[in-house]
């Protein structure tokens, strides 16, 4: 499944370090079409373009105030994720609480960063979360698993389990979609391959997929939508760099 992934990043890594502005070029079109389309899932009803006005710091009309941040907060979790990978620093608990505080941040700021105190549905799932006195038990052995066992998986298969596994989880009242995509393309950029940008298009096959795997434990669906974001992630870089 990923012997084309692979190629193409050894191709990228041959180029490596990309320039500054080229780096900045990518980033800033990574950081629109994640942004948008991850919010889009949830519901955010900004267009691409209304988007890119927003995080250029310009007000839409007749859009509610809660879209605006859900915008400039995610960019912001971005922000974030690049600077743990910059830093090197460990994955933990404590970065996954920062993560969801970010997304949150002049949303609900009561809930931010901190794990649910109440018993949720997922919306069209056919799997229920755990009890919300299990949660930091949960989330403990979710980030020793991490330690412990996650580096025996090819990288693509680590993040897709790091997102369902999380999700599974669904440790906050809101914001647990977005956190787990940032999870996730933690772990993809960590290991120097593109994210994933799950679209919007393919919201219902992205449910389906993490259905699959949260209810029979299948994982195939969603590791290959996984791996077929990851290889459309590296079309900017086919772009910018010719590889």
């Amino acid at each position: 499944m990923f012997e084309t992934i692979d190629s193409l990043k050894n191709k990228l890594d041959a180029q490596r370090p990309l320039s500054p502005s080229v780096v900045k070029n990518l980033q800033e079109d990574l950081i629109l079409r994640w942004t948008y389309h991850s919010n889009a899932i949830e519901g955010n009803t900004l267009t691409l373009l209304e988007t890119k006005v927003v995080l250029e710091g310009i007000t839409v009309g007749g859009k509610a105030l809660r879209e605006h941040f859900e915008a400039i907060n995610h960019r912001n979790a971005i922000y974030y994720v690049e600077d743990i990978i910059k830093k090197e620093e460990p994955f933990s608990e404590w970065q996954i609480r920062n993560i969801h505080q970010l997304i949150l941040k002049n949303i609900d700021d009561d809930n931010a960063g901190r794990y649910r105190q109440q018993n949720v549905l997922i919306s069209g799932a056919t799997s229920t979360p755990p009890d919300y006195t299990l949660l930091n038990d949960k989330m403990a052995h979710f980030v020793d698993w991490y330690n412990l066992e996650s580096n025996q998986l090819h990288p693509i298969e680590r993040a897709a389990k790091v997102h369902a596994n999380f999700v599974g989880i669904h440790p906050f009242i809101d914001g647990n979609g977005r956190t787990s995509r940032l999870l996730m393309n933690l772990e993809l950029m960590k290991a120097g391959y593109p994210p994933c940008v799950i679209t919007v298009e393919n919201r219902l096959a992205y449910y389906e997929a993490l259905d699959q795997w949260m209810v029979f434990g299948k994982t195939e669906a969603f590791n290959q939508l996984v791996a077929d974001g990851v290889l459309e992630g590296f079309k900017p870089y086919q772009v910018v760099l010719g590889i």
